[in-house]
Formats: C-alpha cells, sequence, structure tokens
C-alpha cells in the first residue's frame, strides 16, 4: 500500500524532471533527467534492499508494511535531497553583460 504511493511519487517527479528539462533546455535534456533519475532509483533500491533485510526480520512483515517497503523508505529520504539540489532548486542565471 506504502510502496504504490512512493512509487506514484516517483513517476510525478520523474514527469517533473522531465517537463521542467524540456521546456528550459531541450528535449534531449529531458530524456536524460528521466534516465538519471532511473539509475539512481534503481541503484539506491538495490542497496538499500539489503540494509532493511538487515533492520528488519522475515517474522514482522505485514500487509502494510515489508521490507520492500521499509527499503523504499530508506531510499526515498536521500533521494529527494538529492532531487531537491539538482532539480527543484532553481540556479541563479548569470546575465551576459554583467
Amino acid at each position: 500500500m506504502i510502496e504504490i504511493l512512493i512509487f506514484h511519487l516517483h513517476i510525478v517527479g520523474a514527469l517533473y524532471a522531465f517537463t521542467k528539462n524540456w521546456q528550459r533546455n531541450s528535449f534531449k535534456e529531458g530524456i536524460l533527467a528521466l534516465l538519471v533519475i532511473g539509475l539512481i532509483f534503481t541503484v539506491g533500491w538495490a542497496l538499500t534492499g539489503p540494509i532493511a533485510r538487515l533492520v528488519m526480520p522475515d517474522s514482522a512483515n505485514s500487509v502494510y508494511f515489508s521490507q520492500d517497503t521499509l527499503s523504499l523508505i530508506l531510499l526515498f529520504i536521500p533521494e529527494f535531497i538529492l532531487f531537491y539540489h539538482i532539480i527543484l532548486k532553481d540556479k541563479p542565471t548569470q546575465v551576459e553583460g554583467d
């Protein structure tokens, strides 16, 4: 249940990054943003999965919260900080004449 919410947040974030980079730069930059987000998500989930399995025993799994949910939550925290600094935060633009 929580996993679906986290997956949907990733989809919304990926669409936002694609649209922002496509509008500001080019279509290629939008595709590159999607690929970077996919790469970070895939590698991050592969790294947080074993950590979640070490922390949470198999007997503690329930319908709403499992080891995969814990690994996605562990991934979401550093991923949000990274995406904030890379995608959400507007970088100041330099004026050519100054």
